[in-house]
Parts: structure tokens; C-alpha cells; sequence
């Protein structure tokens, strides 16, 4: 893989990480979580990992390669630092509810209930048009989605208990994390 293959990689996840790390520290202890959503997390991991198992440094880049990962990686970076912003302080890493937990329904999140994890499809999506054969990047996203949907009905779950039916009006208008499918 040429050079600017490796800068493209290593740009585009740095510019979609810096949001995680500029929310503030301060977030109040959850008041419920759910740690079943680990494994959403687990499963997610195995599909990032599988994209790294090719000889991605003896690939060639052509640019019909290089062109749509640019193109996921700039959605997935504006989705991960619009939808921080727009969490705030309620961002974690496990499915949790705040005492004070309120329905996100700006930014981003009016048209899809989890960007967060659209963003990551798009990075999986991404590094695997630069380094990975599309087969061996069909196996990352099957379990890539799989993770998602573990973690999407775990949240789902818990933000329906808190707000009842406005997230259930709020789900019946926002995507849950592909914008075509529910």
C-alpha cells in the first residue's frame, strides 16, 4: 500500500476519535446500565479485527478504492463529532441512564436514533475499502452489525422504560442506525 494510503487511514481515524476525548469527564454516574451491551462491543471488535488479517501493506490503492473510503471516512467523523456534541455529558461507553437522562432528539439524532454507531459502520467500511478484500470485509460488516443491533435493542430497551411513549414516537420517525431500514 502506498504512503498516502497509510496517511488517509491514520487521518481519518484520528479526526473521528477526537470528539470521544474532548467530552467532558464529569458525566453523572448512570443510575441504570445494562452491561448485556458489552457484548454488542465484543462482537463489534471481532469485525474490526477481521479487517486487519490480509496483506493489506502488499495491496495496491487504486482510486475507485481510495474514493468511497473518503467518503465514509468523512461521514463517520461527521457523525461522531456531531453526535457527541450533541449528547454531551449522557455519552458512555456502556448502555446506561442518568438520573437526570433526557431524549437526544437534535443534531444528528433526528434522523437516526444511534449515529454513533453509523459512524463506526462507516470507519469499518472505510478502512476496509483501503486495506481490506471486499470478501473479508462482508465478514467484518456481518459482525459489525450484529454488535449494533445487540447494543441498539439494549438501548432501545432502556431508553423506552424511561420515556415511554415519546420514544416511542420519537422511533417511529428516526432510522435506528441505517438511514434506509428501521
Amino acid at each position: 500500500m502506498p504512503a498516502y494510503g497509510y496517511t488517509i487511514l491514520v487521518a481519518g481515524w484520528l479526526i473521528w476519535m477526537i470528539p470521544f476525548f474532548l467530552i467532558r469527564a464529569n458525566r453523572p454516574k448512570a443510575q441504570r446500565l445494562d452491561r448485556r451491551a458489552r457484548w454488542g462491543i465484543a462482537i463489534t471488535a471481532v469485525g474490526f479485527a477481521l479487517l486487519w488479517q490480509s496483506r493489506f501493506w502488499e495491496m495496491q490503492l487504486p482510486a475507485w478504492r481510495l474514493a468511497p473510503a473518503i467518503v465514509f471516512f468523512a461521514l463517520g467523523s461527521l457523525l461522531s463529532w456531531t453526535a457527541t456534541r450533541a449528547l454531551g455529558r449522557q455519552w458512555r461507553m456502556d448502555a446506561g441512564l442518568n438520573a437526570d437522562h433526557q431524549l437526544i432528539t437534535a443534531g444528528p439524532y433526528r434522523v437516526i436514533r444511534h449515529p454513533i454507531y453509523t459512524s463506526m459502520l462507516c470507519m469499518m467500511i472505510a478502512t476496509g475499502c483501503i486495506m481490506t478484500p471486499f470478501w473479508l470485509l462482508g465478514a467484518a460488516l456481518a459482525f459489525g452489525i450484529v454488535g449494533t443491533e445487540i447494543r441498539v435493542r439494549i438501548e432501545d430497551g432502556l431508553l423506552e422504560s424511561r420515556f415511554g411513549r415519546q420514544f416511542e414516537a420519537y422511533k417511529r420517525h428516526a432510522r435506528a442506525y441505517l438511514p434506509m431500514i428501521r
